[in-house]
């Protein structure tokens, strides 16, 4: 069947009547003349298409329950919602359904005609996001919004409440216009991005439903009244916004025909008098055809959008995110050591709960967003960050087991073989056991570079909730040999790699990739995690019956832990007193100023010249004491602000008295904005004014450092703790935007800042990463518990003295 007569078939549901053409169903709804409705738009495949900010302000999905520990119709949650949602700049954003990282909307927003000219959601508006449901304290309950954008010349405003449909693969859009200094007409403007790309999607519109569909995936717009006039066109040459031009939609399209391309839907609400509001529902469904898409909005619409909203919560009877906050054990202690009262602790354990696939259990993703993605090509499918890497997984999983949350981490454990390396993995005839570098939720391969700390977090997570007894001693033994061994037996012999580009040999613990994905060679985080990793393993080894390679796991693991300093400690550097850890040296002499390799547009500079935060990794996980002599020596290097910005970490914000410290990745980063343009990264190619900013994550890692150190003293008094709580606790909420947010990179302060944003706030690289929602709730964690989560007592125990 044709598309364009699948969704003819749709829209023949919502006429009435089934013999009237196209033209004529329009118009009998439309107050303009049938004379400028044409039934196809022109302009095909309309502007090159690209996807939406990246700073999002709020994400959402509904919460299911498991069954058996998988995502299946008829538990306590009823049918499996798959639908997921973003804001930024105060507008609804990319909107996947299906898997977590399909895309179906780049966008939706009003575009709204004043007295004096045409105004734009997100472009001519400022904005503000709240949560709709929270506790007596303020702290957010689900993920569900009150949107407010407000028009800059003061002429109108407009109020969302956005929230998905437990029960359907819907999602409901309230808006309330009001006019405030004159008259404002509003249209809807809804720009599909259908199967994950900007090309090839067919629209039809009515003044019933505004339709999109490409290959066996459709959406369907109902109001829960008529517009007043309905258009489809091609972005940049058909479409509404491109008509509003001259101040009226008076070139309007019933369809786009048989071609494909980048559409925009159109539907016009009646005018709004000064001082005047009008309300209007809106609710999109998805589904394999245009009628499966309507049935789920018109479910929606007639459960009642008030129910659809409890449902959500998990009000009364239901069983909703409620629920989830409910069963997080340990929730309530860990927001007892915030500075804000909680807020950011319950928005944290919402966003990393949101950001789980719905069919694939446990797959968790590194943020709901396709970073700087307003100019990021949309003509092939992407996953930017919606995808699975195994450290921010592991990062993700922690935290969650850190809540108290006892389902989710072993859904995740049980989920990771499904990215590990076997012989049966497509096109791989080189070395086991690794676990792949990046991978859709269902594990489709992306990216094949090995980074080793991928390959010790699984064992590590594994570990951990063996001895939380979250897994049983003989699941442990079955996952041992199917997962476990295969990771440890590749930290201690490496391979000759051969998958898709790779070829290339990997001897542990020379890595081919660090945790920044750039470098190879010897890194102080990845050697931390290899070794805590095999400790572990000969521990579990041991205990299933495998007491041979027990031995040589932790023989491997002595062996590196005897040459950390060796190969990554340089006494011969040209910062400060010569005496620190480098970010990573290419071989085993850190003294031999040899040049790390060009990348992101930064040229290669000597290993002694830059410094990142990897080495306290060494000390999180017990590897080293926190008073061990490299890691004191190191710590001046790490926090020198009098360095020049291009080889400088470490930038504090705010009066003296009251500063936020922050790091960036390390010195010579350049995965970031322009810093002489302020334009988005990449952007032009790699050049050299991009610049990686800071990263808030560090500000957590560096509090679990400090705590450590204090620990390491005996029992801290109340008020060391509270100095920790006071820097780097409240240092982590204030990164966080008005949706309790956290961002991937803040502003520095150096070169360019973009009109509208301040220094400490978050950039357009991704928000929110999990990763740094991770790391503050584990950083609650540790302090709540007064000890580090992340350290590993067979490491510290071995090591760490």
């Amino acid at each position: 069947m044709r598309l364009m007569t699948r969704l003819m078939m749709g829209a023949a549901l919502l006429s009435t009547g089934a013999c009237a053409s196209m033209s004529e169903m329009t118009a009998a709804a439309d107050p303009v003349s049938a004379a400028v409705v044409q039934a196809v738009a022109p302009g095909a495949p309309g502007e090159t298409p690209t996807w939406s900010n990246a700073a999002k302000t709020g994400v959402g999905a509904s919460y299911e329950a498991y069954v058996d520990g998988q995502y299946r119709d008829g538990g306590p949650t009823g049918a499996v919602s798959r639908v997921w949602f973003s804001i930024a700049d105060g507008v609804l954003t990319e909107t996947m359904y299906g898997l977590i990282h399909e895309a179906q909307i780049k966008q939706m927003r009003f575009a709204v005609m004043t007295d004096t000219g045409l105004s734009v959601e997100g472009t001519d508006t400022t904005s503000r996001t709240e949560y709709l449901h929270t506790d007596a304290d303020g702290r957010p309950l689900s993920p569900a919004y009150r949107i407010v954008t407000t028009d800059t010349a003061g002429r109108y405003e407009i109020e969302k409440r956005i929230y998905i449909d437990p029960d359907r693969q819907a999602l409901v859009v309230r808006a309330t216009i009001r006019a405030l200094s004159g008259p404002v007409t509003p249209y809807l403007l809804l720009e599909p991005h259908m199967a994950n790309t900007g090309v090839a999607d067919q629209g039809m519109a009515t003044v019933n439903a505004l339709t999109a569909l490409e290959g066996d995936v459709a959406l369907a717009l109902r109001p829960d009244q008529p517009f007043e006039a309905a258009s489809v066109g091609f972005v940049g040459t058909s479409d509404g916004l491109t008509d509003l031009a001259d101040g009226r939609l008076d070139s309007r399209y019933t369809s786009t025909g048989d071609q494909g391309g980048n559409i925009m839907l159109t539907g016009s609400l009646p005018q709004v008098a000064r001082g005047q509001s009008l309300s209007r529902d809106f609710v999109i469904g998805f589904g394999a055809d245009p009628m499966q898409a309507e049935a789920a909005a018109d479910g929606a619409l007639a459960a009642g959008l008030d129910a659809v909203l409890a449902n959500y919560n998990g009000e009364d009877d239901a069983v909703g995110w409620e629920d989830y906050i409910a069963s997080l054990s340990e929730l309530p202690r860990m927001a007892e050591q915030s500075t804000d009262g909680g807020k950011l602790a319950y928005a944290s354990a919402l966003m990393l709960k949101v950001q789980e696939d719905r069919t694939y259990a446990g797959a968790l993703i590194a943020s709901l967003s396709n970073p700087w993605g307003d100019t990021v090509d949309a003509t092939q499918a992407s996953t930017g960050y919606k995808a699975v890497w195994p450290r921010d997984f592991y990062q993700v999983a922690m935290a969650l087991m850190a809540l108290g949350d006892t389902e989710t981490p072993v859904a995740a454990f049980r989920y990771l073989p499904q990215v590990q390396v076997d012989a049966q993995t497509p096109g791989n005839s080189g070395a086991t056991g690794w676990f792949l570098q990046k991978t859709h939720v269902d594990g489709q391969i992306e990216w094949v570079g090995v980074q080793l700390d991928q390959t010790a977090m699984p064992i590590m997570l594994g570990w951990k909730l063996w001895k939380a007894g979250e897994i049983s001693d003989a699941e442990m033994a079955t996952m041992y040999a199917a997962m476990i061994k295969p990771a440890a037996d590749f930290l201690v012999d490496g391979g000759v790699i051969a998958l898709d580009w790779n070829d290339r040999t990997v001897t542990p613990p020379w890595s081919q990739q660090e945790r920044w994905e750039e470098q190879e060679g010897y890194s102080p985080s990845t050697t931390a995690a290899v070794i805590t990793g095999l400790t572990v393993a000969a521990e579990i080894a041991r205990a299933s019956g495998d007491g041979a390679s027990a031995d040589r796991y932790q023989a491997a693991a002595d062996d590196y832990a005897s040459k950390v300093e060796t190969r990554m400690f340089t006494t011969e550097g040209t910062l400060g007193d010569g005496d620190y850890f480098v970010r990573l040296s290419r071989n085993e002499n850190p003294n031999d100023h040899g040049l790390l390799s060009e990348n992101n547009g930064q040229p290669a500079l000597p290993e002694d010249r830059i410094i990142d935060g990897g080495f306290l990794e060494l000390v999180r996980y017990g590897v080293r004491a926190a008073d061990a002599p490299s890691i004191v020596a190191t710590l001046p290097e790490y926090d020198d602000q009098s360095r020049e910005d291009r080889l400088r970490v470490r930038y504090d914000f705010g009066p003296e008295g009251d500063t936020t410290p922050g790091w960036r990745r390390y010195g010579n980063d350049g995965y970031g904005e322009n810093a002489e343009t302020s334009g988005n990264y990449g952007v032009g190619g790699m050049t050299p004014g991009q610049r990686g900013r800071v990263w808030p994550f560090f500000t957590g890692e560096r509090g679990h450092y400090e705590l450590a150190a204090l620990l390491a003293d005996g029992t801290p008094d109340a008020a060391a703790i509270d100095r920790i709580r006071q820097t780097y606790v409240r240092g982590m909420e204030r990164f966080a935007n008005d949706g309790l947010l956290l961002p991937e990179q803040a502003w520095d302060g150096v070169g360019k800042t973009p009109d509208g944003y301040a220094t400490g706030q978050g950039t357009n690289s991704a928000t929110p990463l999990a990763w740094t929602h991770a790391e503050y709730l584990k950083l609650l964690r540790s302090i709540a518990d007064r000890a580090v989560w992340d350290r590993y007592a067979p490491v510290a125990d071995r090591y760490g003295r």
